[in-house]
């Protein structure tokens, strides 16, 4: 391929047939909820054989970036299929310009992607559905889609490139993360770990039971894979890196860890959640006190990910729990953290019922409490402190017969 030069935004080789032309995302800091400090990239690949197919494509600010970096090797209308693994907004709200700018001879998307892309955008051209498994000869290239149903939409699958043995997996093993490297081999483990496993508890976390379904199928294919090639974060080149972590986090692996999730009016709560913090400590379990002023409910999930046990604490305002409370709550809820211990505490004026309601909202988790919640009027004196200390070291008991 001749490539084109003075393009400010050229396509990076993944693979011998596969160019990375998506774009990298410095601003964004909320992604539905979830706090992205550090940015996102919407990746999308160029396969190139005697023909040509562009896989995904990127959120619709971003088209531009991604067509210029498509015109760094071939110009857009010579790309001859466009193939949608998800119909997510982030990965498809470029599909419309795109068709109209490249004009492919045929587009295709899982049977559940058709019928999302037409709900999205009701398109007035065809999007073609493949089958699990099904193959698109490019001409000394082959692709294979592979459906990773609810991974995490109903319409999600992959493709393979099976000359490259690379694996584009769209949502499945990425990260929110933007940089200028494109390979995870480039950049420093510490972050990969950590922005990979928050990307999970955040993302994947509810479906883990098909996670694990899904390595197991893609291992039972038999296919080798020497890249995967997801739709955020960086490229693996190594990926048994990433292959494991999921493993782990599928299984729900839990440490000996606690994490003291609450707020606070007036300050009788985090006096409580420090005793409790105290109590589990002494006892030989890692603790992670998550004050809500200054803890988004996306960093709680993350810590919750491989903890034993999750430990609620708020003031009661309105009969009600303190909101940031009950919002981190209703979050974690619908992510499902599994095989959980737990207890509730709070402190209240003249009436008390936050804590009860915390440990409802526990036990509907399916959390195993410990005791009942511990309740304080106003300000807690030595013997309700002692009765916090008490509750961490009975929890942090339940722990280490557990992990």
């Amino acid at each position: 391929m001749v490539k084109r030069e003075g393009n400010c935004h050229p396509a990076v080789r993944v693979s011998e047939h596969v160019y990375w032309v998506g774009a990298v995302d410095w601003d964004i800091r909320d992604f539905h909820g979830y706090a992205t400090q550090r940015g996102s990239t919407y990746n999308a690949y160029l396969v190139i054989g005697e023909k040509t197919a562009l896989v995904d494509t990127v959120k619709a600010p971003f088209v531009g970036e991604m067509l210029a970096r498509i015109s760094s090797v071939l110009p857009p209308e010579q790309v001859d299929y466009l193939v949608s693994n998800h119909a997510e907004m982030d990965h498809s709200g470029g599909l419309p310009e795109a068709l109209a700018v490249i004009q492919p001879e045929r587009a295709f998307a899982s049977t559940h992607g058709v019928s999302a892309l037409r709900d999205h955008f009701h398109l007035d051209r065809e999007i073609a559905a493949v089958k699990d498994l099904e193959s698109l000869d490019l001409g000394g290239v082959r692709l294979t889609f592979v459906e990773m149903r609810m991974l995490h939409w109903p319409d999600s699958m992959a493709t393979y490139v099976a000359e490259d043995k690379a694996l584009l997996s769209n949502d499945a093993f990425g990260m929110h993360l933007a940089s200028s490297e494109r390979f995870a081999d480039e950049l420093p483990e510490w972050l990969l770990d950590y922005e990979a496993r928050k990307y999970y508890a955040n993302i994947l976390l509810p479906l883990s039971p098909l996670v694990a379904k899904a390595v197991e199928r893609v291992a039972g294919l038999g296919i080798p894979i020497d890249t995967i090639a997801p739709s955020h974060g960086p490229i693996w080149r190594e990926p048994a890196q990433i292959i494991g972590r999921y493993a782990t986090w599928a299984a729900g692996a839990r440490a000996r860890k606690a994490v003291i999730v609450y707020d606070t009016m007036w300050g009788s709560t985090a006096k409580m959640a420090l005793a409790i913090a105290q109590g589990l400590s002494e006892s030989g379990v890692s603790v992670k006190v998550m004050p809500l002023k200054s803890s988004h409910r996306s960093d709680v999930a993350l810590e919750v990910l491989d903890a034993a046990a999750l430990i609620v604490g708020s003031p009661t305002l309105n009969n009600q729990l303190f909101p940031t409370v009950a919002d981190v709550l209703t979050y974690l809820k619908g992510l499902k953290p599994r095989n959980l211990i737990g207890a509730a505490f709070g402190s209240h004026g003249w009436s008390g019922e936050a804590a009860k309601h915390a440990a409802e909202v526990l036990t509907g988790m399916k959390v195993e409490l410990v005791g009942d919640p511990v309740n304080v009027r106003y300000v807690p004196d030595n013997e309700a402190l002692r009765r916090c200390l008490e509750l961490g070291r009975e929890v942090a008991r339940r722990i280490t017969a557990a992990v």
